[in-house]
Parts: structure tokens; sequence; C-alpha cells
């Protein structure tokens, strides 16, 4: 995963409350442990006509979303079920983050793991956002906040070891095995007093 200090982008709205893994990345493409190309299947129920053409009213197929990295959309973001192919799917298709009034925890826990980060945001700045499609917007993960092009600024939360593991680019396997040293030296440590212990 690569260090993520701030991400510039445009937006892309999908004003649609409580969307669910499962529209995020329907069941039938969870038969694979492949990260690459998921993002093509991305609400794939809602971006393909039956055929499989894309449907030209759907936000993400129209000409001004492409190169959109940040998704703004409605509340209750990533709710239903604990796939970690709904994050994958994201970001396999270009997003770096996700703006929201509320994510499911397990959504967003799944996010930060996968480097792609949830902005939790008040509902009048997320209003902003909405009515301003494909505006560039700043986000600071080191100042935990997001900033429009005209110097509009709010933050959002992001709890200290997350922030830690996106601004450093690791994940939480990483981060276990840089300690290495350190866990071993403890564990000898131990060792050694539950040995004295054993034999008293």
């Amino acid at each position: 995963m690569n260090p993520i200090k701030t991400i510039q982008a445009r937006t892309v709205a999908l004003p649609i409350d409580n969307i669910d893994t499962d529209q995020i990345i329907p069941a039938r493409f969870l038969k694979t442990t492949r990260r690459a190309g998921l993002g093509q299947w991305l609400f794939s129920d809602w971006r393909y006509n039956a055929d499989g053409t894309p449907r030209a009213d759907f936000a993400l197929n129209r000409p001004e979303a492409r190169g959109a990295q940040v998704l703004v959309t409605g509340d209750n973001f990533g709710g239903g079920s604990s796939r970690e192919h709904a994050p994958w799917a994201l970001v396999d298709f270009g997003f770096r983050a996700v703006v929201s009034t509320s994510f499911a925890d397990i959504f967003r826990n799944n996010a930060l793991k996968n480097g792609l980060v949830p902005v939790t945001v008040q509902a009048q700045f997320r209003r902003r956002l909405l009515s301003r499609p494909n505006e560039p917007v700043v986000i600071d993960i080191e100042r935990q906040t997001i900033a429009t092009a005209d110097g509009v600024r709010a933050p959002f939360p992001l709890d200290s070891f997350a922030r830690y593991c996106l601004l450093n680019g690791v994940d939480e396997l990483c981060y276990i095995l840089k300690q290495e040293e350190e866990i071993a030296a403890y564990e000898s440590c131990w060792g050694r007093e539950y040995s004295m212990r054993a034999f008293h």
C-alpha cells in the first residue's frame, strides 16, 4: 500500500442513501480472490442494462465522471455483508476516497485496510458537494480535513492507528512485522520469567 498524505481529485456524485455491499459489488462476482479487474463490476446492476451495455444515465458512466477519484454518496454507505470485495472494487475502479455522512463499521475498516479513505462529514457539507459534482477537492489525511476549490473546509474523524497506516503506507500485518525485534525481545523475556516461575 502506498503512503497517502493528501488526495487532490474531482468528485462524482451518487446521491443514494443506504448503498449496501451487494449493490457495490453483487454476490455473483465474489468467486475471485483477485482484486484486479473487480472495478469493471462496480455497481454492476446500476451501471449496465440487461444486455450488458452501459446505462448512459448512470453517474459513473457519464463522460464528466471519467477520472474522478472521490465518490460522494448518500447516508449510510457500505452496509450489508462484510465482503472485502466492496472496497477492492472501488479502488480498482479508481476511487481513493468515499464521502458520506455515515459508514457501516465493517465497510469502514475494510476500506482503511485497503487504502480507501472513508470521509465522514456533516450533512450540510455533503449537500454542498452533491450540488457541485465534478468539483475538485483536497483531502488532507494528516490534518483530517476535506476542502473544496473555493476554500470551504470540513473536518472528518480518523482513528490514530488508521491515520498512521495511511500516512506510512502500511497495513496491520506490515505494522506488526515492523515490530518483529521488539516482539521477539518481549517473548524471550516472558519465556525466561515463565521458566523461573515454573521452578519455584
